[in-house]
């Protein structure tokens, strides 16, 4: 009896009320290998890339940058957006509805990968910890360099403190040019 109603039933769930961490960490994986091209074809970089499943309607943000002096404009952002909504159209790799913002990160934006550090070193950023330094966690100084790891003079040694980093934020102030 046990066999025969495993096999009716079928071995896994009947159902799932929501996907695991895993499963929301693979669709922004495969959104941003789908959406990259895109974007740089339309002569962008991909700054970064949220999926937030919801009830009902999931949100899909983007965020857009460009070396160009102006940044990025409304103007881009529409481009992009129309471009990214037809190629969604045409993969579907989203399950039922969501909503697509494109966006500038913004002057205060958040580092992540260390490529981001490179490219804003010597600027000034906030960095937090996600194991104290000390009594601290957070930590504000101008970038001097990425060797591996983010370094900041006199508030972070290289030791095993910097493997609990959390995204800095560049502190780039329009009225401090």
């Amino acid at each position: 009896y046990g066999r025969l109603q495993e096999e009716e039933m079928g071995r896994g769930p009947i159902f799932r009320l929501w996907g695991s961490r895993e499963d929301g960490a693979m669709l922004r994986d495969k959104l941003a290998a789908l959406l990259q091209p895109v974007i740089a074809g339309l002569g962008y970089g991909l700054w970064d890339l949220e999926y937030l499943p919801g009830r009902g309607n999931a949100l899909l943000r983007i965020y857009l940058d460009t070396d160009a002096h102006e940044g990025i404009t409304v103007a881009d952002c529409e481009r992009a957006s129309r471009a990214v909504s037809e190629t969604l159209d045409a993969a579907d790799p989203i399950p039922g509805n969501y909503t697509l913002e494109v966006s500038s990160p913004g002057m205060d934006r958040p580092l992540k990968k260390l490529a981001d550090f490179a490219r804003f070193a010597g600027q000034e950023a906030q960095v937090k910890l996600r194991v104290p330094l000390g009594n601290q966690r957070n930590f504000t100084g101008v970038i001097v360099g990425v060797r591996g790891v983010p370094s900041f003079p006199g508030a972070i040694p290289a030791s095993r403190h910097t493997r609990g980093l959390r995204p800095g934020r560049t502190g780039r102030r329009p009225w401090r040019r």
